[in-house]
């Protein structure tokens, strides 16, 4: 196997996987292989760059200044572009598949006849932003039919979940803000939690998820105590 990799007849195959503008794609490539590799063994989960700054309506919340942080920034861009319900490590990887493809092609086929210099680096800027744009939108077609999976997982996790502890990790957790953590085993999973009416509960409070809201993606909770009627 290492003597095939060595051959000399991969030569134009490492050639055009190393020039601009695949070597972009080949780095984030070489990126997310390296990921699932991990993911595989156990040792992170898939959802790990996920974060929670739009609803199921799709709609943003806007911080009390009125500006969106960078997090809400890219869930719009991601809803605008069709890349949300599954994810983003999967995005991710998608996209970097599809432009890595487009460009290698380009270059396989193309790129012989440009003469080097400042005109193939032109050239290769434009190809790259053209594949990036093209990658998007094959990735938004293909995980179409990936979302109701997700989807689906999503929801038995949210139901399996329900009754556990959860220790709070923000200042406050009133009916609109908070997050608490669960401990998994792991590096823990962040949970966006709501409390009742005019309850409130403060950092390192123990509290109990109560109900999922789908429709938001937040936990009801109660405190701990509440729970176990003391």
């Amino acid at each position: 196997m290492l003597v095939l990799l060595m051959s000399e007849s991969l030569d134009p195959f490492y050639q055009n996987i190393s020039s601009f503008p695949t070597a972009f794609f080949t780095f984030f490539l070489l990126i997310t292989v390296l990921f699932w590799l991990v993911a595989v063994l156990g040792f992170v989960d898939i959802d790990i760059l996920d974060f929670d700054s739009a609803g199921g309506s799709g709609a943003l919340t806007v911080n009390q200044d009125g500006a969106l942080s960078s997090p809400e920034v890219l869930a719009g861009l991601l809803l605008r572009f069709g890349l949300q319900g599954v994810p983003l490590t999967v995005i991710i990887s998608l996209v970097s598949l599809v432009g890595w493809l487009l460009c290698y092609y380009a270059v396989h086929f193309f790129f012989g006849a440009i003469a080097g210099g400042l005109l193939r680096f032109i050239v290769g800027f434009i190809v790259l932003l053209v594949a990036l744009y093209l990658a998007v939108i094959g990735t938004a077609l293909l995980i179409k039919p990936l979302r109701p999976l997700f989807k689906s997982a999503q929801q038995g996790t949210a139901k399996s979940m329900l009754g556990k502890t959860v220790l709070v990790r923000t200042s406050r957790v009133d009916r609109d803000f908070g997050e608490a953590t669960l401990e998994d085993g792991g590096a823990g999973l962040v949970l966006k939690i709501r409390a009742d009416g005019e309850n409130t509960f403060s950092k390192s409070e123990r509290v109990v998820l109560l109900e999922y809201i789908e429709e938001k993606n937040v936990y009801r909770v109660i405190s701990e105590k509440e729970f176990l009627g003391q």
